[in-house]
């Protein structure tokens, strides 16, 4: 009754002498911070004396853009023209408005852009124009690139860096001209910034003198604690991976087990995240005898293994296993990301040498054509994968942090400024977060097997045309008979739907193309308990694009996984006992997850 009958707590007073105070050590410690960043570069020498590779296409790219629209007089003229009608449109509505008077906004923010969400930039008239004459500014540089009569290549590559460009300028990014952060600095007197400070320098330090953005809050995730605790031994283990097999849930299981293939870049246990979210989990309680691959996070001693090396020591190697382990000659498989690139692969040179090893394949937001790979190709062209060669022959892999920095590129202000303004300016740390855990629990990859990746698939794309050759063997996906699922993702800027949909055709046998509502990642783990998102089926894969087959797809509500789970059952309904985990011959070693996954880059 006391606390019901207490006065409201008033808002915190400014401080000007703690503002005071807390600005000067906000600045001396971000100071610090930065110098310590700034040191690690200064002893960064680029190979062979080139400078930034993304620097280099950044300028190349708007000058290319510059030169197409100075190279005309009028062209030029008229660009002028527009911006300046566009500010002064825009003045006189903010004349109008300070005298009193209603005006029109000259352009208002997307629903969907959080940055502007906040009522006080347009109850403020100074923040209500500001925020207008960015987003005028943003639309002419946009269209400025957009009708640009230059090749599409360096096309899409300037209108990704002027995406970057243009998200990192914004208004909502910085203290004074953020009416948000303006008011919460002064209500804690600085004090927010203090704190925000104290994150930078911590994530400068954690990423040895690189800022590594936090986007989840580590406490309480534990990688064999709190995540991938689906109970399960090490069986087997070379120089590239671990075989994990899971034990049994169900007292019978399907006679053919499941091998899963996940992806080298980034961790397998995305598959297997907290329990109730576990794909992996779920797998096993369906009655399945589950094996997955975990990836070596590499160092330079593996910079010589490639593309073959990661199909003979990965999937072939598992499947032997599996069959020693298990008596069975084949396998279901499923292939995730470049996981399942990998396995395609491995399945047309399987087809190639007449071996049967298969029972069905399961690609999860997968490419085996790089027509319309989507993003990711800003970043391919010959210049650009030499510089990553060039870079790679002195460190011997690919460094986690560069990839996992370009996909979060691909959606700058969820993946990035979000974060930089709620954790360094507002000073508050991020919510822990299973999902966002993982995707900065960033992996390294082999020089040689990325290199491999880069040219044969996003820059030669040889695989679907059937000139690509791995272990001496030239792939024809049209030889790979087994029956497939090929699920896409609806909203996935990494392997775009489109994408997935055009490599269904490549394929000999029956192909059956679902998708699956949003992206990349929640697109595929999506547990059907929480009955969220939807997907759809149509089994017309040469409709020509994701919206012809939409028109005659059927949408199911909720998760894809039961609409799986009863497609690779048509294949093999026997049962038979759960199966005890290894054998004499394959011991367990350790564990599930297992050491390899333990590894931080």
């Amino acid at each position: 009754m006391t606390d019901m009958l207490a006065e409201p707590q008033a808002a915190p007073k400014f401080d000007p002498d703690a503002f005071a105070r807390n600005l000067a050590q906000a600045m001396e410690t971000g100071s610090q911070a930065l110098a310590t960043m700034m040191k690690s570069q200064n002893g960064a020498v680029p190979p062979d004396g080139h400078p930034p590779a993304g620097l280099t296409e950044m300028v190349k790219s708007f000058s290319t853009v510059a030169n197409y629209w100075l190279s005309d007089q009028a062209r030029s003229n008229e660009l002028q023209q527009r911006l300046g009608k566009s500010y002064l449109e825009l003045w006189g509505a903010a004349s109008k408005r300070l005298a009193g008077e209603q005006a029109e906004p000259a352009i208002a923010p997307s629903p969907r852009d959080k940055r502007f969400a906040s009522p006080e930039w347009k109850a403020n008239a100074f923040y209500d124009f500001l925020m207008q004459a960015y987003l005028l500014t943003t639309q002419w540089a946009d269209e400025l690139v957009k009708n640009a009569e230059i090749d599409p290549h360096t096309k899409r590559k300037a209108a990704f860096y002027v995406q970057q460009l243009t998200t990192a300028l914004a208004p909502s990014n910085f203290v004074m001209t953020n009416p948000e952060l303006t008011r919460q600095t002064l209500e804690a007197s600085g004090d927010n910034l203090v704190r925000g400070m104290k994150m930078l320098a911590d994530d400068i330090q954690s990423g040895r003198g690189h800022l590594k953005i936090r986007q989840s809050d580590p406490a309480g995730l534990e990688v064999g604690v709190n995540m991938a605790v689906t109970p399960g031994k090490v069986i087997f283990q070379n120089e590239i991976m671990q075989l994990i097999q899971y034990e049994p849930a169900t007292a019978t299981v399907q006679r053919t087990p499941l091998l899963i293939v996940p992806p080298w870049i980034n961790k397998y246990y995305i598959l297997d995240l907290k329990p109730e979210k576990s794909f992996i989990k779920w797998c096993v309680d369906q009655g399945l005898t589950v094996f997955v691959i975990s990836w070596v996070n590499p160092d330079k001693s593996l910079a010589d293994k490639d593309f073959a090396d990661y199909m003979k020591l990965g999937p072939l190697t598992a499947m032997d296993v599996v069959e020693k382990v298990t008596g069975e000659m084949k396998v279901h498989t499923l292939g995730y990301c470049v996981g399942g690139t990998l396995l395609a692969s491995t399945l047309a040179w399987l087809a190639e040498r007449r071996r049967v090893r298969v029972t069905s394949a399961t690609f999860l937001t997968t490419q085996v054509d790089f027509t319309h790979a989507g993003d990711l190709m800003v970043f391919v062209d010959e210049e650009q994968i030499s510089a990553v060669e060039r870079e790679m022959k002195v460190t011997g892999v690919l460094e986690g942090a560069k990839m996992a920095m370009a996909f979060n590129m691909l959606r700058p202000n969820d993946l990035i400024w979000s974060y930089v303004v709620n954790n360094y300016l507002k000073g508050q740390p991020p919510q822990a977060f299973d999902l966002l855990h993982w995707n900065s629990d960033a992996t390294r990859m082999p020089a040689a097997n990325h290199s491999y990746y880069l040219r044969n698939c996003y820059l030669d794309n040889k695989l679907s045309a059937g000139t690509m050759v791995l272990d001496n063997t030239t792939l024809d996906l049209t030889k790979v008979k087994v029956p497939i699922y090929n699920l896409a993702t609806r909203e996935d800027h990494i392997a775009p739907a489109e994408s997935v949909l055009y490599g269904s055709q490549f394929f000999g046998g029956p192909v059956k193309f679902v998708l699956s509502g949003s992206g990349h990642i929640a697109g595929v783990i999506n547990p059907p308990a929480a009955n969220k998102y939807q997907f759809w089926t149509n089994p017309d894969i040469f409709a020509g694009s994701v919206a012809n087959w939409l028109n005659g797809a059927e949408e199911h509500k909720g998760s894809w996984w039961p609409d799986w789970r009863a497609w690779i059952g048509q294949f093999d309904d026997e049962q038979v006992p759960a199966r005890a985990i290894g054998n004499e011959a394959y011991p367990p070693l350790e564990d599930a997850p297992g050491s390899y996954v333990k590894v931080r880059s």
